[in-house]
């Protein structure tokens, strides 16, 4: 019988505003879920918690906070599911994420906070790192315009296209060094679809090839 090539895998979704992660990271969900395979599903900020909920007044304006205070904040909303996602992968469960710790390697670290920093308090609690980062790639204008068509009301970081370059350009590094993980580019200005049938060919290109 052969093992199932995604068991206790972390995926991860990653991009600028707009980019299309919690969009993709449901299709996927629900591929593997029609596939039969052992799946959850994240996503962060985590909105259903007490930390989730103070990262949204942040982002709309409530508080002001350092971009150290910022990390620490968005770091304890990933360090809160540690246990959780080790006892996934244990049991062989495939773990999609829509953003996780990357995001704040490039938020955060774009305004400044040390990126070398960043890394070591990651393996200090020995965060669970991601076994592939799915980048989606748009432009800053394509992730503004689809926030607009959203909602009116665009948060500090959704409003902010300077920030959203610099985030861009973060990210880009990230990607050139294959910084915390294995990372793979999707081009993510096409169709919903088209998008989605790129991830499961790469995903199938990267797992399945390995397969027993």
């Amino acid at each position: 019988m052969r093992k199932n090539p995604y068991a206790g895998k972390l995926i991860v979704f990653e991009g600028i505003e707009g980019a299309g992660g919690e969009t993709q990271s449901e299709l996927l969900f629900d591929f593997f879920k029609e596939q039969g395979k052992l799946v959850k599903k994240l996503s962060f900020p985590d909105n259903r918690g007490p930390i989730g909920e103070l990262i949204h007044q942040f982002l709309h304006r409530k508080y002001d906070f350092s971009p150290r205070v910022q990390f620490l904040l968005y770091f304890s909303d990933f360090l809160k599911d540690k246990e959780k996602i080790e006892r996934w992968q244990k049991e062989g469960e495939i773990i999609v994420s829509d953003r996780y710790f990357a995001s704040t390697l490039a938020y955060q670290c774009a305004q400044k906070f040390s990126l070398s920093e960043a890394l070591n308090i990651a393996e200090i609690f020995e965060l669970p790192k991601p076994d592939l980062i799915l980048y989606l790639k748009i432009s800053p204008e394509t992730g503004i315009q689809r926030k607009l068509k959203e909602k009116n009301n665009l948060d500090r970081h959704e409003s902010n296209k300077q920030f959203i370059e610099k985030v861009a350009n973060f990210y880009e590094k990230l990607i050139k060094n294959q910084i915390y993980t294995n990372w793979v580019v999707i081009d993510g200005e096409r169709a919903i679809r088209e998008v989605s049938e790129d991830v499961k060919l790469q995903l199938k290109f990267l797992y399945e090839k390995h397969r027993d």
